[in-house]
């Protein structure tokens, strides 16, 4: 299986000239791309400290630069630490102790160890001529990356990705998704999580054009490229989607007839909402990813697929998906259990050894999410183990409740979590974060009236607080672990 990395070199020999990145006014080709890898290749190994096998930390976004440093720090044998450039100092400084990088890039906190330098300063690397020398590729086994997770509900952890790992997983996407050299995709995600990186790595090596742009909020401009650039697909999350028809309303219908693809992905979205996009594209191959930073895009659904819109889809291509309980033994169809995913896109380990054992019979990676399989091998995700909420004994799966709560009118956003029941009877009750539209003219008592009619009497809220916001990673995940503060 050809690494990330000897697909562009290949593209590179097979067509040099062919757009490979455009970003604004920017635009290089396969053999500029390969160029200047090398460029970065020989700058890593010019660090005083360098050798294979160390950590370079970096400031990932939408440059060209980040991409020339990113691949040429896998040629010279390094693992990459690729996090937001706007991560707070106490992350960084967390996640630079956990790696001791050989190099910092791209960021000026203080208590930096290792060689700092921004990318301002290495862009004069790329005007010279690379050695021409025959290219040495790392081994699948080599660590990739370490990416490390959101915390939605706990510490971050460091998860290192081989070249196996990732090239496996492009395998898998591009397999699915069925995007061709011939396709321009447009990537307006952040790059410094799964979803937007993976992306990078999926189109490259697929030899397809790729536009950066830097988000959603310009739409004129995000129209203005699809229509400009030729673009035949993207990738959203469902924030962006919720962003875009609020602005826009149905204007992306117009591309209906020219986008062959959209992924969608890291967050929930509804079955109305999956089948209002359906009709909206109705020739355009809409998917809908489930997965993980250790086992990325493990899971895919077709929004085409009527019928089964309120699942997250079948197992990827070369994925194998079953259900287990907690004693380790594997479930039937139909009975709920841990999700866990074998495969060669799977992560073997952690960077740091975690509390549970994260494998059953030493091969399926335990999810830690709820849910199962029927007959038909669609799968049925309920909710994070770890976010269940526990009604004397009966468990909540918080989205039970933020689904109808996001149909009542007034309310712009919800979220639930589980809080300690005051009478000291229940164990837990539900508690319900409600973020309101401007002016809506709703109470907590016409909200609990509401749901009265459609969920039973122990998911019902038994506390709700108004909030400005629901707090989300880049991806809109909701960070359940950052409501969970004292009751006042």
């Amino acid at each position: 299986m050809l690494t990330v990395e000897q697909h562009i070199f290949r593209h590179a020999c097979s067509h040099p000239d062919k757009t490979a990145v455009k970003s604004g006014k920017e635009c290089i080709s396969y053999n500029q791309l390969q160029a200047n890898i090398l460029c970065a290749k020989a700058f890593f190994e010019s660090i005083p400290g360098y050798s294979s096998g160390r950590t370079v930390m970096m400031a990932a976004n939408k440059q060209l630069e980040f991409l020339y440093l990113y691949f040429g720090a896998h040629m010279a044998g390094l693992s990459v630490v690729p996090i937001d450039s706007e991560t707070n100092p106490t992350r960084f400084l967390q996640i630079q102790e956990d790696v001791q990088p050989l190099s910092v890039i791209g960021f000026a906190h203080a208590g930096i160890t290792g060689l700092p330098y921004s990318l301002q300063e290495l862009k004069p690397l790329f005007t010279a001529q690379p050695q021409q020398s025959a290219p040495v590729f790392p081994s699948e086994d080599a660590i990739a990356d370490i990416l490390f997770t959101t915390g939605t509900t706990g510490t971050p952890k460091g998860v290192p990705l081989t070249f196996g790992n990732e090239a496996a997983a492009v395998r898998n996407i591009n397999a699915y998704i069925q995007n061709t050299p011939d396709d321009i995709e447009l990537l307006a995600l952040p790059v410094s999580h799964s979803f937007g990186l993976g992306r990078i790595r999926c189109c490259l090596a697929n030899g397809q054009t790729l536009i950066f742009l830097s988000s959603f909020v310009n739409t004129k401009k995000l129209f203005r490229t699809i229509e400009e650039e030729g673009v035949t697909g993207f990738t959203m999350v469902p924030a962006s989607w919720r962003f875009l028809q609020k602005m826009t309303g149905n204007r992306l219908s117009d591309f209906a007839s020219q986008l062959r693809y959209v992924e969608m992905g890291s967050a929930y979205l509804s079955a109305e909402e999956k089948q209002a996009l359906a009709d909206l594209l109705p020739h355009t191959r809409l998917v809908m990813h489930y997965g993980l930073t250790e086992a990325s895009r493990s899971a895919f659904l077709e929004f085409h697929d009527t019928d089964h819109l309120h699942t997250v889809g079948k197992a990827a291509p070369n994925t194998d998906i079953q259900v287990y309980d907690a004693n380790g033994q594997r479930l039937p169809h139909y009975a709920d259990g841990e999700l866990c995913i074998r495969g060669e896109h799977v992560a073997h380990r952690y960077l740091r050894p975690v509390e549970d054992e994260t494998f059953f019979d030493g091969n399926y990676f335990r999810t830690g999410d709820l849910g199962h399989i029927d007959a038909e091998g669609y799968i049925h995700l309920k909710s994070r183990i770890k976010e269940l909420i526990n009604v004397g004994g009966k468990k909540v799966a918080p989205t039970e409740v933020e689904e109808p709560l996001l149909h009542i009118p007034g309310i712009k956003d919800c979220a639930c979590i589980g809080v300690a029941d005051s009478n000291g009877i229940l164990g837990e009750v539900v508690k319900a974060f409600i973020v309101k539209e401007e002016d809506a003219d709703i109470t907590f008592e016409t909200i609990g009236q509401t749901l009265s009619t459609q969920l039973e009497g122990y998911k019902l809220p038994a506390l709700y607080e108004w909030i400005d916001a629901i707090p989300r990673t880049a991806n809109g995940k909701i960070q359940r672990n950052l409501l969970k503060h004292d009751p006042d």
